[in-house]
C-alpha cells in the first residue's frame, strides 16, 4: 500500500523557526493545519508542543480538523480559514473561535447562532485587494463595518486578505498598506480597536522585517512555510526551513519490458493522463505503481529517483519508465519495492485526505 512519511521533528522545528522569526518583527501568527486532514495523530504532536501552545490560534479550512483540535485541547484558540456556509454556522461557532468573512449576511447568521450558543464569535473581515477570491470590494468596506459593529455577539478581530493562493498575486507595500489605512480610518470613524491586520499566508512571509512590508501589520496565517519549508512568494526555501518533511512511497505492482508506443487505434474514450516526452527507444522496462488519479496527480510528485519517468496515469495506478533494454543490464527494481517521491504541498493534501494512503509518523 502507498504511505506519506511524516517527519514531525522537521516540522516542528520549522515551527520554532518561522516563530522566532516572526515574533522578532512583532507578528503573531496562526498555524495553518489544514493539510493535515485532522489526522488526530499528528495533531497532537504539534498541539502539545510548548512553542504551539502560545501562538495565536490554530487554523483550518474544514470543521473536521478543528473539531479534532478542540477535542486534543478545548483552551487552544481555532480559526476557521475560509467564509463559512450559512447552513454550517452552529458548528462554526461551537469548533471555531474566529473565522474569516465577507458576507454580512453570514456574519448575521453567525450572530445569531453565538447568541443561542452565549458565547461571542470573533471575526476577521477580509478586504478584496486583487486576488479576486474571498474579499469585500473596497468601496463597501465601510458601510460594512458600520453594520457589523452593530452586532452584539460579533466582537470584529481583525481586517485581512488573500492574495496568492488563485492567480498569484503578491503581496507588495502598496497593497498591504491599503488594509493598514483602512484600519485607522474604520477606528476612526466608529471609535472601536481593530486588534489585527492579517497580511496574508506563507506568502507574505519574505517580506516580514523589510521596508516592503507595513509595519502596522501583525498577524499571517502561515501553513505551506510550517509544513514544506517553503514560500509561495517565490516558491524557494525560506531561510533555513527543512523542505522534506513528508515523503511518498508507492509499491511496484507489475515490472515487465515492453513497447513504448501504444498499438492499436487510439480513441478519445480512455480516461487517463501521459507524459507528452518522446523517448528514443523501442523497449524499456515498465513499472506500475499503486497509486493513481484518486489518490493524487503525478505532476505533483518528484521521483526521487532521476531514472524514474513518468509515463501515464490512470484512476489507480500510474506507469513508469525505468529506461531501455540494454544487453548485459538488470533493471534496479523488483515487483515489491517502492518509488520514492518528494510530494508537492497540494499533494500531501491530497494523500493525507486520502483513507487509501497509509500516513508513517517518522521521529527522526
Amino acid at each position: 500500500m502507498a504511505e506519506v512519511i511524516v517527519n514531525s521533528k522537521k516540522i516542528i522545528h520549522n515551527i520554532e523557526k518561522i516563530n522566532s522569526h516572526l515574533e522578532k518583527h512583532n507578528l503573531t501568527w496562526s498555524l495553518v493545519v489544514k493539510i493535515l486532514s485532522g489526522h488526530k495523530e499528528f495533531l497532537d504532536i504539534l498541539l502539545h508542543h510548548p512553542v504551539v501552545k502560545n501562538l495565536h490560534s490554530i487554523a483550518d479550512s474544514r470543521l473536521a480538523g478543528l473539531k479534532k483540535v478542540k477535542e486534543i485541547n478545548p483552551e487552544i484558540v481555532t480559526m476557521f480559514l475560509r467564509p463559512p456556509v450559512i447552513d454550517n454556522v452552529k458548528n462554526i461557532v461551537k469548533y471555531a473561535d474566529i473565522s474569516l468573512n465577507s458576507s454580512f449576511r453570514t456574519i448575521e447568521a453567525l450572530n445569531n447562532e453565538a447568541v443561542k450558543q452565549d458565547k461571542k464569535h470573533r471575526v476577521i473581515i477580509m478586504i478584496e485587494l486583487g486576488e479576486l477570491r474571498e474579499g469585500i470590494i473596497r468601496e463597501n468596506v465601510m458601510e460594512f463595518y458600520q453594520h457589523a459593529f452593530n452586532l452584539k455577539n460579533i466582537i470584529i478581530e481583525g481586517i485581512g486578505t488573500n492574495l496568492g493562493c488563485m492567480y498569484g498575486v503578491q503581496p507588495t507595500y502598496d497593497k498591504l498598506l491599503q488594509l493598514s489605512l483602512f484600519k485607522q480610518l474604520i477606528e476612526a470613524k466608529f471609535n472601536n480597536s481593530i486588534p489585527l491586520i492579517s497580511g496574508g499566508s506563507s506568502i507574505t512571509l519574505p517580506l516580514v522585517g523589510k521596508t516592503s512590508m507595513p509595519k502596522n501589520i501583525n498577524h499571517l496565517r502561515v501553513g505551506e512555510a510550517v509544513f514544506m519549508g517553503t514560500s509561495p512568494f517565490d516558491n524557494k526555501r525560506f531561510k533555513d526551513l527543512h523542505i522534506d518533511a513528508f515523503e511518498y512511497l508507492s509499491s511496484v505492482i507489475e515490472l515487465e519490458v515492453k513497447d513504448t508506443v501504444p498499438d492499436g487505434i487510439i480513441t478519445d474514450g480512455n480516461v487517463g493522463h501521459t507524459s507528452n516526452d518522446v523517448l528514443n527507444y523501442d523497449k524499456s522496462y515498465r513499472a506500475i505503481l499503486d497509486y493513481g488519479l484518486l489518490d493524487v496527480d503525478a505532476h505533483e510528485l518528484k521521483p526521487k529517483d532521476k531514472n524514474l519517468r513518468f509515463v501515464g496515469t490512470t484512476s489507480d495506478m500510474s506507469v513508469y519508465d525505468l529506461g531501455p533494454v540494454i544487453n548485459g543490464k538488470k533493471c534496479k527494481y523488483k515487483v515489491g519495492d517502492k518509488a520514492r517521491f518528494i510530494p508537492s504541498y497540494m499533494a500531501v493534501a491530497r494523500l493525507m485526505n486520502s483513507k487509501f494512503v497509509d500516513k508513517v509518523k517518522q521521529l527522526e
